[in-house]
């Protein structure tokens, strides 16, 4: 009785291990296009100067694409159940990526879009010339603004990952 439960708890170890290294991965691959959208400021040579502004942006981009794609995280491996034949965890798998990307997707372009319309807003203040400087004020409003975009982008993504991860898509999809 009690070894019943195996496969299920292997399922969820393979569903933690899953997530783990696809939401570092997402979240490096979602810093190096920040990094590249951001000329005017090196976050990096900033970080390794100490400088505590730029190391709160960066903590807040982090915070805010946690956010909008931890839905597509954890529905990456939701679907896997045991007993389910290879192709379908393959297709489940597949599905899960597919939902990880948008999320993903969803996420970058928000912050740069967000970055930008308050760059437009902001007409006086040049927010990564002051980072530079260390302005922890600038640090922080834009981190504001970054979590609170995040929060409303995250239900769309939400939405779609619901859709992508339903159990009658896969059903569709695997006969």
């Amino acid at each position: 009785m009690a070894f019943d439960i195996l496969p299920e708890l292997a399922i969820t170890l393979l569903q933690l291990v899953v997530g783990l290294v696809f939401s570092m991965g997402a979240i490096y691959i979602a810093l190096r296009t920040f990094d590249m959208f951001t000329k005017n400021i090196d976050e990096w040579k900033e970080m390794k100067k100490g400088n505590t502004a730029v190391g709160i942006l960066l903590g807040g981009i982090i915070l805010s694409i946690s956010l909008v794609i931890e839905r597509g995280v954890s529905m990456l491996t939701a679907p896997i159940r045991a007993g389910m034949n290879v192709d379908t965890i393959v297709i489940a798998l597949v599905m899960g990526l597919v939902n990880l990307i948008v999320s993903l997707l969803a996420a970058v372009v928000s912050i740069y879009v967000a970055i930008k319309v308050l760059d437009i807003i902001t007409t006086d203040v040049d927010e990564m010339a002051e980072l530079k400087k260390g302005n922890i004020a600038v640090a922080i409003m834009m981190v504001a603004v970054l979590i609170s975009v995040s929060f409303v982008v995250r239900g769309a993504v939400d939405g779609i990952a619901t859709l992508l991860s339903s159990a009658e898509l896969l059903k569709m999809i695997t006969g």
